[in-house]
């Protein structure tokens, strides 16, 4: 099934359009602004799986981040800058600090992107960065492509540019399994034996460190608290190099609704939602969304590869494709 229909307008006048793809077992919106992972259903579960509204709003305000395609470059860059083959190159600057936050306000989640191709159960979306846009070098052409096969959610993103140009994009998609809001009771297990250090400004210090005997080791599984006694936004550390498509995380609600994910990816952002705090929209819940409504898990390359070398290497050059594959694939065995 492949529907397309108006999601609304943006306050600049463009259109929003939302696809719906899936299976008998699963379905799936997405949106044009943002590439938004928008809504999540599981067939037989009367409640939705993601953070989303039905508002354009709600996308261009507090949930700009909710379900997106982040990039060029996601997470944090310190200082607003980098150095790439010897020329620097200035960002935006976050109003929290001497950071770049998601590539700032022209981020690839604030762009309406264009509907290249549709079938039954997939879309393809596109997009093209300007060189100069943000502060980022180089003309990109980014292809990103949403497919449902059973009850699995696969996201393909390729990338191509003109310049030497930093790219590390991430899906930033809330998830919550359980009928209400939030992830308190749910459990979290993540294959990964390191993590990157970060300092009080939630920036890598490039210290690689060990889970074990840390707050940060989900490898046989942690019941999340949800709440101030945790604190979740941090990378862990799969590998030291993209992989062939990898079983990496599985969240289980507390009614039995799985998620496994899996990724190219050798990074991934656990982040615990602390700061969330969007009144005033509507939302799939039917309820307002604030701290600790869902846990976020960013599928990526390690956050400070602009600032450490020993980190892997982020620069997308002229004779490269970028390429990232990210899956989410659903159950309810056990349901009760």
């Amino acid at each position: 099934m492949t529907q397309i229909s108006s999601f609304g307008t943006t306050d600049d006048g463009h259109d929003v359009a939302q696809i719906t793809i899936g299976s008998d077992q699963l379905t799936v919106n997405i949106l044009t602004l943002g590439g938004v992972l928008n809504d999540v259903r599981l067939t037989g579960i009367a409640w939705p799986l993601t953070l989303g509204s039905s508002e354009v709003a709600a996308y261009e305000g507090r949930m700009s981040s909710f379900g997106s395609l982040m990039g060029p470059v996601i997470n944090r860059i310190k200082g607003c800058s980098a150095k790439i083959d010897g020329q620097v190159f200035t960002f935006e600057k976050h109003h929290s600090g001497d950071l770049t936050q998601h590539s700032g306000s022209t981020g690839m989640h604030r762009q309406i992107w264009s509907i290249a191709d549709h079938g039954p159960g997939f879309v393809v979306l596109k997009l093209a960065l300007v060189d100069g846009l943000g502060g980022f070098p180089g003309n990109r052409e980014i292809e990103l492509r949403y497919a449902v096969q059973q009850a699995t959610i696969s996201m393909t993103v390729q990338a191509t540019t003109d310049a030497p140009t930093p790219f590390n994009p991430a899906n930033h998609s809330y998830w919550s399994l359980d009928p209400t809001v939030g992830f308190s009771g749910q459990t979290f297990q993540l294959q990964a034996d390191n993590y990157s250090q970060p300092d009080e400004n939630l920036m890598p210090t490039g210290q690689i460190l060990p889970v074990a005997g840390s707050q940060y080791d989900f490898r046989s599984g942690v019941i999340m608290a949800g709440d101030t006694s945790q604190f979740f936004d941090f990378n862990l550390c799969m590998s030291n190099h993209k992989r062939p498509l990898s079983p990496v995380a599985t969240l289980t609600g507390k009614q039995g609704v799985r998620m496994k994910m899996a990724t190219t990816e050798c990074g991934l952002q656990v982040y615990d939602g602390g700061t969330i705090h969007a009144p005033g929209y509507g939302t799939h819940h039917g309820a307002h969304y604030g701290a600790y409504a869902a846990l976020a898990l960013e599928a990526q390359s390690w956050p400070g590869s602009l600032a450490h070398a020993h980190f892997p290497d982020i620069i997308l050059r002229p004779s490269n494709q970028y390429e990232q594959i990210t899956s989410w694939t659903f159950s309810r065995e056990g349901l009760r």
